[in-house]
């Protein structure tokens, strides 16, 4: 089975948490600080194709995740999203788990059009360590 090239880091990314099925990197592109996608290492490209284990082990990096963001950013909310088939921006399953605030419209997240978010783009390093420190705080 083909490996995907992202979560086997075969590209540049920022993990900030993996196991021997999943990593999560940092979104390239975030909607907010913090935006997170979780790659299975094994090759799908829709959510019905996982294996069991595999599903699982999206969903617990899920719960992993949110708790850091919740943690670190304090978001009033957050949004788990999978956007499968033609509608995927990648050749592969990802999930992004997003931290949201009070009067900010989603509906950007799904336009063509990008974001203004250069501040965090520049800052993905920074982000990816507080994160990471986040993440071994919560998990422990």
């Amino acid at each position: 089975m083909f490996r995907c090239s992202l979560a086997n880091k075969q590209l540049p990314v920022n993990v900030v948490y993996e196991n021997e099925y999943v990593c999560c990197i940092l979104d390239h592109d975030p909607f907010n600080e913090g935006h997170v996608l979780i790659l299975p290492k094994l090759h799908y490209e829709d959510v019905d194709e996982l294996d069991e284990t595999t599903g699982n082990y999206v969903i617990q990096a899920s719960r992993i995740i949110s708790k850091a963001i919740k943690y670190l950013y304090k978001p009033d909310g957050i949004t788990i999203c999978q956007n499968g088939g033609i509608f995927s921006e990648l050749s592969h399953f990802h999930m992004h788990v997003v931290p949201r605030y009070r009067d900010q419209s989603f509906a950007e997240f799904y336009l063509d059009s990008s974001f203004e978010n250069e501040d965090l783009k520049n800052k993905l390093l920074l982000t990816r360590n507080d994160l990471e420190k986040a993440i071994n705080k919560v998990i422990l």
